[in-house]
């Protein structure tokens, strides 16, 4: 057998591993219809606009995909968010809310749930995802860094919303509502879980992102990194430390 050329090597493995690649990222969404209408189509309806049978008696109101916007990104406020994104809510659910983690279902089914819910908004056909946000590492935590983020936290107005103490009992909380007329509660720090999830990573995201559909903006242009790590810090410092029981003796 004679041995091929390194260019038809490369031509072998467009063919044939390119489009593996193409379809393990995007799922298939036949059958990410099937995992909707078993899992999902109660919360978020059978066309994806957020208004499925159990829809009226939840707080807050399920996601309506027709438009393409999400609020848990690693992007840029305003763009639409990466698959690894969407799959990273679904893993964990939404703290807080009837959003379970789902998980239990593996990766296959969620890709599969992920590219069939793609459907729903044509912004997915015209606008690819831009690259995720960079995050660079987490420096050491330090009384200095929860003073300036203390800082921070009122230099940017927080406390409108989220309240001098950071539960979420600011003057403007009562009045806030989604792009879709919903009634929303800002996040209230001193419960020490949030719907985007617990790390400061997910804080430093939420920061440098903001919540699209929400009136909570990106900081991305207000805050150096380590200027965001502060505020990270403050709002950590925000939830009570648990209890340390002394050992029985």
């Amino acid at each position: 057998m004679r041995q091929l050329g390194s260019a038809a090597i490369l031509l072998l493995l467009a063919v044939t591993v390119g489009p593996l690649r193409a379809e393990t990222r995007s799922g298939d969404p036949q059958h990410g219809k099937l995992v909707y209408q078993r899992y999902c189509v109660s919360c978020h309806g059978r066309n994806g606009d957020g208004a499925g049978d159990a829809a009226d008696q939840l707080t807050p109101r399920p996601r309506d995909f027709r438009q393409g916007t999400f609020k848990w990104r690693s992007t840029a406020s305003g763009s639409l968010p990466t698959v690894e994104d969407i799959d990273r809510t679904l893993q964990k659910g939404v703290y807080g809310t009837v959003m379970p983690s789902w998980f239990v279902i593996g990766p296959r089914a969620r890709r599969d749930v992920i590219a069939y819910i793609q459907l729903f908004s044509s912004r997915w056909g015209k606008e690819p995802p831009p690259a995720p946000l960079m995050i660079p590492a987490e420096p050491p935590r330090s009384a200095d860094a929860v003073k300036r983020g203390a800082a921070q936290y009122v230099n940017l107005g927080c406390a409108s919303c989220h309240g001098e103490t950071g539960r979420g009992d600011g003057q403007s909380a009562k009045d806030l509502k989604d792009d879709w007329g919903n009634s929303i509660s800002p996040t209230d720090f001193t419960t020490g879980h949030y719907k985007s999830g617990d790390t400061a990573t997910d804080l430093y995201r939420v920061l440098m992102t903001g919540l699209n559909g929400t009136p909570m903006p990106s900081f991305a242009d207000n805050l150096k990194p380590e200027e965001t790590w502060d505020l990270v810090d403050y709002l950590l410092s925000l939830a009570p430390k648990p209890e340390r029981h002394a050992s029985a003796r």
